[in-house]
């Protein structure tokens, strides 16, 4: 018998059930039959705090859950409690999607059996896994950031039935949206099964971003009904396309939130070691959502690299980006890329060679960390987005800047080359239209009077807050959009665009659309900018076909000159002029320049004896004489 938890594991007599709770007195299985009468049989206690128990007759479909029973004292992080049915942590599928129930946040006696409420886990009868095949992504490529149900709903090709699913993510029309992209990999956003706030049933909203999981293998229903199966077969057709699909991954919490929070899984099983708390007993709350997972506790850190190695052996996903990353290097004194979480992934055959990328910052002490995650990995580079917005907004003094972000963030990312995800707009924030189009936020649909979301944006109107008629304004925004996409598809390093961001999409100024599962979250493919997309392709293709762009070293003095309007190499006065927006970027190999006027007149540049008209605030690049 395995001293491991792991999921159900088939037998020809039945299924061999584990689930670690150490601190627990009693453990049982519960099974349940197709009218959700429940059967309890108790479960051994075995080496580690592991629990066992051999099922005889149970086979794949069967519906299960476990309860657990012991000291009851929240204060403590003891919170046993045999009424609350939970969730397996390695379930690789669940029956139904969870709807949030405060009889799950009820204390001890006090809410009944919550196993109606709670979907079951099902014992699946593994797929044979996949080996082999390189992640199609690598650095320099283009990342296309997607949210899977938002990004189908609205889409007029895709068959209504499979809208807002990932399997709608394989259909030819969406295929052939990112080739013309040249998109390297997709970004999935959480597609593993998670529970809304408690805040939110009140104001008639759900959670729509998924940020809130509850388990890290079993997907959510309503993103895939068909499974694990359906994320293969769409990662096997997008990658017939050279398209590598990557996943959204939130390890720093879960969805029981802080000590008001439900009870499903976690939480009833082993909340001390699960999770972080302070020395008087509290929960830490590192991420703003209430609770902080110990990912550096051994027993966790294992739960986490078998959720890793799932998704790569059983669906070939080419990598992961990691939420509030460094919750994943957190130790008692702060962080360390050197923890054993992150050696052990670094180390390990299996996930070795995907793609790992952070977001490197959270709430926590330290919890600032660009730059900081150390070889093989990439992480999201918030600085490259709020200096571009700032030159392009009309901040004095950022040719410097600017300049540095272009060619690859050298002073962030040491060695040769850079390890940046550069990106003008995230999931988080506003959308690209929204960035030239409001400068304040307006997320009153949220129904938290318009405080929820960053305060502070970079963002301008262009002389009207939101939607506007005057085709003045309507040019001066394309032309904006146009100049930032320019630059993204410019830069040095890998790149990341948000879906629909390459046509115009809106959120109406929401700078913080999480609980918007409506038009303002979704994609509007009908209302889309044809023209801006048309700009959009032409430069996604100019980056495909030019080394130099799609590069990832990072860019120094012997590869380029950076140049004046004459043509001459601009001097540190001119550097340093707080109020100089023009400059051009000359690969002294293969002859490529990218100039950049970011003031509201146009100008013409000197290049190699041949003047280059530039229009006002924009990017014009010329490509080598052939």
């Amino acid at each position: 018998m395995s001293a491991d938890p792991a999921a159900p594991r088939l037998s020809a007599s039945g299924a061999h059930f584990s689930v670690w709770a150490p601190e627990a007195s009693h453990v049982w299985l519960c099974l349940f039959d197709a009218d959700d009468r429940e059967t309890r049989m108790p479960m051994t206690r075995g080496e580690g705090g592991v629990w066992h128990s051999e099922a005889t007759g149970v086979g794949a479909g069967a519906r299960y859950g476990y309860r657990a029973d012991g000291p009851y004292d929240p204060a403590a992080g003891l919170w046993f409690d045999p009424d609350k049915l939970l969730l397996d942590p390695y379930a690789t599928a669940i029956d139904r999607a969870f709807i949030y129930d405060s009889a799950l946040a009820a204390p001890r006696g006090e809410g009944g059996d919550t196993a109606p409420m709670i979907p079951k886990g099902v014992v699946e009868a593994p797929l044979a896994p996949l080996s082999g095949a390189l992640p199609c992504f690598r650095p320099g490529g283009l990342i296309y950031e997607l949210h899977v149900r938002g990004f189908t709903m609205l889409h007029p090709d895709v068959p209504e039935a499979q809208r807002g699913t990932i399997a709608a993510l394989a259909h030819p029309a969406v295929i052939a949206h990112l080739q013309r992209l040249h998109v390297s990999a997709i970004e999935l956003m959480p597609i593993n099964a998670w529970i809304d706030e408690r805040h939110l049933g009140p104001l008639g909203l759900t959670n729509y971003w998924g940020y809130n999981p509850v388990n890290w293998f079993a997907l959510d229903p309503r993103l895939a009904p068909g499974g694990i199966a359906e994320l293969r077969e769409t990662v096997a057709a997008l990658h017939a396309a050279g398209i590598g699909v990557m996943l959204d991954m939130v390890y720093n919490h879960d969805g029981e939130s802080d000590a008001e929070g439900p009870t499903l899984s976690l939480r009833g099983l082993n909340a001390r070691d699960y999770f972080r708390h302070a020395a008087n007993g509290q929960l830490i709350n590192d991420t703003g959502t209430g609770n902080a997972i110990a990912c550096n506790q051994p027993m966790v850190r294992r739960l986490i690299l078998d959720s890793l190695r799932y998704f790569v052996t059983q669906a070939r996903v080419d990598g992961f980006r990691f939420d509030l990353a460094p919750a994943l290097g957190r130790m008692a004194d702060g962080f360390d890329r050197r923890s054993p979480l992150l050696e052990e992934m670094r180390a390990d055959p299996i996930l070795a060679d995907r793609v790992m990328i952070a977001e490197p910052w959270d709430i926590g002490p330290g919890g600032y960390q660009l730059g900081h995650f150390g070889d093989n990995w990439l992480e999201w580079n918030d600085r490259y987005r709020d200096d571009m917005r700032r030159f392009w907004r009309g901040d004095s003094g950022m040719l410097g800047a600017m300049a540095t972000r272009l060619a690859g963030s050298s002073d962030i990312f040491s060695g040769a080359m850079t390890r940046t995800v550069n990106f003008l707009a995230a999931h988080d924030g506003f959308t690209l239209a929204d960035v030239t189009s409001y400068e304040q936020r307006h997320n009153h649909a949220n129904g938290e009077e318009n405080r929820d979301g960053h305060g502070e944006n970079l963002s301008w109107n262009n002389g009207v807050e939101g939607p506007s008629d005057d085709p003045a304004v309507q040019a001066a925004r394309r032309r904006d959009h146009i100049a930032l996409l320019a630059t993204l598809f410019c830069s040095r390093g890998t790149i990341m665009l948000t879906a629909g961001d390459e046509f115009g999409r809106t959120q109406q100024g929401n700078n913080n659309a999480y609980a918007q599962d409506n038009a303002i979250g979704w994609v509007d493919w009908a209302g889309r900018d044809t023209a801006l997309e048309a700009e959009a392709f032409a430069l996604a293709a100019l980056r495909a076909g030019n080394a130099d762009l799609r590069g990832a070293a990072i860019l120094r003095d012997a590869d380029v000159a950076w140049l004046d309007e004459s043509g001459a190499p601009l001097s540190v006065a001119q550097w340093e002029d707080p109020q100089r927006r023009r400059f051009a970027l000359h690969y002294r190999g293969s002859g490529l320049a990218i100039c950049v006027n970011g003031d509201g007149e146009a100008c013409k540049f000197l290049l190699e004896g041949q003047a280059v008209n530039v229009a006002a605030r924009s990017v014009r690049v010329i490509p080598p004489a052939r």
